[in-house]
């Protein structure tokens, strides 16, 4: 899963507040190239949006996020999500992903939790909230003592400073919502989501 996070570099981070949009915004972000997306379990069209999605689009790899309990984790791998990630790091939550068979990307945002995490196996972790908790350069700091981790920030990046965060050496891949947020799924502006999402890509490439 890791290797698939690596090639997709950015990992839309979807908040469905109808699940009616989430098959042509998931559409759209795979035809501009991002196949890897994260719906936030932060509203109530999150369950169903995850259902669409996994049924319309079957080559995508569709996981969700702000999971916050145990059960949340079962229940997303019962519909088809391959992964699950988290705003902070929870051993219960480290379990419960294990007993599903779900990859886990727990967030951190200092040294103590870093290790934390380490603690328990995991060596891929969610760097959160990115920008408020240090950005790159605690990024740079993270990147001696803990040469066997590598992180995906989430949290404040976009256009401006994406290709900062890519490239640090121990950053394997970024998570925003600039590249399908709410004003462009009530627009229905799919094809603009689609430009935002080539344009990502774009700056992947140039970075």
């Amino acid at each position: 899963m890791k290797t698939l996070f690596a090639k997709a570099k950015v990992i839309p981070v979807l908040v469905f507040s109808d699940a009616a949009t989430a098959v042509p915004t998931g559409t759209a972000l795979v035809a501009g190239g991002l196949p890897v997306l994260e719906i936030t379990l932060r509203t109530d069209a999150a369950w169903d949006a995850l259902s669409a999605l996994v049924r319309a689009l079957p080559d995508a790899t569709i996981g969700v996020g702000t999971v916050l309990e145990a059960n949340q984790i079962q229940r997303a791998a019962d519909l088809g999500a391959k992964f699950a990630v988290s705003p902070g790091f929870d051993p219960a939550l480290t379990e419960a992903a294990a007993k599903a068979g779900l990859f886990y990307l727990p967030g951190v945002a200092t040294a103590t939790e870093v290790m934390a995490a380490r603690r328990a196996g995991l060596h891929f972790l969610k760097f959160f909230p990115a920008e408020q908790a240090g950005g790159v350069a605690l990024l740079k700091s993270f990147a001696s003592p803990f040469g066997d981790v590598a992180f995906c920030p989430t949290g404040g990046i976009g256009p401006g400073n994406l290709a900062d965060y890519l490239a640090q050496p121990n950053v394997v891949c970024v998570g925003g919502s600039w590249v399908a947020g709410a004003k462009d799924m009530a627009n229905q502006d799919w094809k603009g989501i689609e430009q935002k999402a080539e344009q990502a890509c774009a700056a992947i490439k140039s970075s």
